[in-house]
Formats: C-alpha cells, structure tokens, sequence
C-alpha cells in the first residue's frame, strides 16, 4: 500500500511538472519564430514609390541609360506586390512570388548594367567633365541598389514575410541583435521590411555586416554582390566628382 500511495505522489508530481512546462512553453519559444499578426506592405511600396520618385525627378540629360525600362519593371513589381496582398501579407501565391522574384532580378540586373555602364564611361572620359551627369546617376544607381537589396533581403530570409509570420522556419538566415539578445528587445519583437532595409544600407556605406550578421550562404553571397555594386560607383563616382568640381 506504501508503494502503491509513493507511487501515486510521483504521478502527481510528474503530472503537475508537465502542466507548468506547458503553460511556460510559449515564453521559452523566440519571440521571432511565434506566429504573429501579418505584416504590412506599406513600407515596401513607399520604399518602390522613393526609388522611382528620384529616378523620375533626375533630368534625362543627367542619366547615362534611359530610366524607362527600370522604371517599368519597378511599376511592375509595385502592381504585383499590391495586387497579392493590397494591405497586408496574408495571401501566398506561388505564382505571385515568382513573378515578383523574376521582376527583382530584371530590376537588379538593370541597375548592375547601368552602375558597369557608368564606371566604364567615367573610366574612358566620356563624362569626366559633367559632374552633374556623374552626381544624378550614382545617386540613382545607389540608392536603387539600397531597396532592391533589401527587398531580395526581405522576401528569401526564413521563406518570406509569410512563412515568418507563421513561424514556419526555426533557423534565422539573418541574425539581427534581438535574437542573439533577446532581453534587449520586446516581447514580440520579429524582423520587418525595415530593418532589412536597414541592414541593405548599412552594407553598402560599410562594405560588410555590421550589427546583423548573414548565416546563410545566398544571404553572404547577395551582400557581396551589392557591396561590389555600391563600392565600385561610389568609388568612381566621388572620385571622379570631386576632381570635376575642384
């Protein structure tokens, strides 16, 4: 009976353990891998909107290609994004999300040509002498660079906006300071579009990482695609600037 009475306790006990583990176990889970409340696209359509804003306000006889294309494909992109998920990212589209990666690498594609283009034609003079040419181009080029990188950032780390805010994927392709510190941030702290594009701008103005680290090898691979974009303009384009206006 003594037995029987002791073994009993222990079922208790290991009853009770299991209950308390299980009302602790969301805090125990990142916040960042918990399913959320769906994020917006507003930023990313304000960011798009930017990048055509200045690339439109840049005179034609300051550019060295024609902007039409790139402008196109970023309408484009903008019509996609909006037309999957006007609000907020709720919808997954398989081919919504190709269309919108095929319009990214167009619109990547373009803007590498054009940033080659222009170091070439500042390499071999034919705009050595027209700052202004020099200035509007880069300045397109360059902040072009920004927003579709960060873009890319935002729609491949842990499978998408989607599948972050279902907690689809444990494993993070970037480690943004809250996960490896998590007392630091909120409770329902999770990655958004702006801190990739944060983490775009901080890769071209520093050539590498700077507080958030790439994990993934398509993350390290598309950084050092951008830095080599962003450093080889920016390069030529101040240098060349500079001697132009001394």
């Amino acid at each position: 009976m003594d037995g029987s009475g002791e073994s009993e306790q222990q079922r208790e006990r290991f009853i009770r353990r299991a209950e308390e583990l299980a009302v602790d176990a969301e805090k125990r889970v990142p916040s960042w891998v918990r399913p959320r409340d769906p994020e917006s696209v507003l930023p990313v359509v304000l960011a798009i909107l930017t990048a055509m804003a200045l690339q439109v306000a840049i005179p034609k006889t300051y550019t060295v290609v024609p902007r039409w294309p790139l402008l196109l494909l970023e309408a484009l992109l903008l019509l996609a994004l909006v037309a999957i998920n006007p609000r907020v990212m709720t919808r997954r589209m398989g081919v919504g999300r190709y269309v919108t990666w095929g319009l990214l690498a167009a619109i990547t594609v373009d803007n590498t040509l054009s940033a080659v283009l222009l170091d070439v034609r500042i390499i071999s003079g034919e705009v050595s002498n027209k700052a202004a040419i020099l200035l509007g181009s880069g300045a397109a080029i360059f902040v072009t660079n920004i927003i579709v990188f960060g873009i890319w950032y935002w729609e491949f780390d842990r499978g998408g906006p989607l599948a972050r805010h279902e907690g689809e994927r444990p494993y993070p392709d970037f480690m943004f300071p809250q996960m490896a510190t998590p007392d630091v941030a909120k409770p329902n702290w999770r990655p958004t579009f702006i801190d990739y594009l944060y983490v775009s701008v901080t890769n071209v103005m520093a050539f590498s990482p700077t507080d958030t680290m790439p994990l993934a090898r398509w993350a390290k691979m598309l950084m050092t695609v951008q830095a080599m974009v962003a450093l080889s303009t920016a390069a030529l384009v101040i240098s060349r600037a500079v001697n132009v206006l001394g």
